[in-house]
């Protein structure tokens, strides 16, 4: 979902909560086709897959100095409502954090200059600019969130494998770091096959800031898993590849369970109700009573990414199923709800005109205030009317008000 209030990038997709600000969140978005669920598969931990986790650096940030060069250099913040959502590296050494309140932030860094970034077009264009790149090197590219792609490399390596000759892989070499400064075996298939994954992650890098002007980090592993835990060791603008002998090193240098792509926040919190915590923790839990717990599909998936197993694809995103707007923002009326509603319609339906199917269903979201991250949430849907779709198809400008 892409949101006013929060920044979908660098955090794997989960969705950070201004508590603070939000006393009231409201969402609306249309469905324009059926979703696209990833197939999770019990894994092997001999998987000859290559992926690559693509992570851009300070997306957002990027952009404003794409956009305007003369930022370049300085420490540069990105703002929605009274949130620094996102900040550059020049920033980030000088204190300022991503979602530090403006005031704090401006006490921290006296120096830094603050853009408005509630409108998302420009990051949205952009990250599709990237994601079509991507697919220029691999048709087998997934975009999670704005700034983060996983890319299936598995048969591009085969082409470049059988166009080498045997003097050329005794020369092989990898751009970038080695997890746990691993040696490298070059009589070993999977490390052959996930250094010349990394030479690609290089070329599509290198890609990027050609064509783009952007920067971004790279990790290569036999899944996507392994690729995206791997993928922030060395930041920014850096990549590292996991050979498969390393692949539980970096599993258990993790703090916490929570930091797992693929347990998200009510999980989390139902595992440290089991007094599971760590890692190991997970590892070594009754399986019996996980899944009993959680269901038997839940624990088990979980379970197996403790142990870095994932045989989840690489789902192509081809054009999004659906269409959101969201922002947070004080109410206090019914009269002050609707306004909010109309405005962030106004921005949907213009998205969904310019995209030019036909939208069937429409749902709307409120997210109250709450102290917690995940405050409570209700959701109201219903189809679309055929007339309304009509218009849709033939009219440019819609009229809120003829709705």
């Amino acid at each position: 979902m892409e949101e006013l209030g929060v920044e979908p990038e660098e955090e794997g997709g989960d969705e950070e909560e201004d508590a603070a600000l939000a006393m009231e969140r409201a969402e609306a978005g249309v469905s324009v086709g059926s979703p696209v669920h990833d197939q999770v598969v019990p894994a092997g931990s001999s998987s000859s897959r290559v992926i690559v986790h693509v992570d851009l650096d300070c997306f957002y940030a990027q952009v404003e100095m794409i956009s305007n060069p003369e930022l370049k250099g300085k420490p540069l913040g990105v703002q929605q409502k009274y949130l620094v959502v996102t900040c550059n590296y020049e920033a980030r050494e000088l204190g300022v954090k991503k979602l530090m309140n403006v005031r704090d932030a401006k006490e921290k860094c006296p120096q830094l200059v603050l853009v408005n970034g509630e409108d998302l077009t420009r990051y949205r264009e952009m990250s599709y600019k990237v994601t079509e790149l991507l697919e220029e090197f691999s048709p087998v590219v997934e975009r999670l969130g704005f700034d983060e792609n996983f890319v299936d490399l598995t048969e591009m390596v085969e082409k470049r494998l059988q166009q080498l000759q045997s003097d050329d892989l005794a020369a092989l070499t990898g751009p970038g770091h080695v997890y746990n400064n691993q040696s490298i075996n070059l009589n070993d298939g999977l490390h052959i096959r996930l250094l010349v994954g990394s030479q690609i992650a290089a070329e599509m890098r290198e890609a990027m800031y050609n064509q783009l002007g952007l920067t971004g980090c790279a990790g290569v592993a036999s899944n996507k898993l392994l690729a995206k835990l791997v993928c922030g060791v060395f930041k920014p603008n850096q990549q590292t590849v996991l050979l498969p002998e390393s692949s539980q090193a970096l599993i258990h240098s993790l703090k916490h369970i929570k930091e797992m792509p693929g347990i998200g926040y009510k999980t989390s919190k139902r595992l440290e109700a089991l007094g599971i915590s760590s890692v190991y923790d997970l590892q070594t839990f009754s399986s019996k009573i996980l899944e009993k717990e959680l269901g038997i599909t839940v624990a088990q998936r979980i379970q197996k990414l403790s142990f870095g197993e994932d045989n989840s694809p690489v789902t192509p995103s081809g054009p999004p199923q659906s269409f959101s707007e969201e922002d947070s923002f004080k109410c206090s009326s019914e009269v002050e709800a609707k306004s909010k509603i109309e405005e962030l319609l106004a921005s949907l339906l213009n998205r969904v005109c310019r995209d030019g199917r036909k939208p069937h269903t429409i749902r709307l979201i409120i997210r109250r205030y709450s102290p917690e991250k995940h405050g409570s949430r209700e959701s109201r849907q219903c189809p679309i009317p055929s007339h309304i779709i009509q218009k849709l198809g033939t009219v440019e400008n819609i009229i809120l008000r003829k709705l």
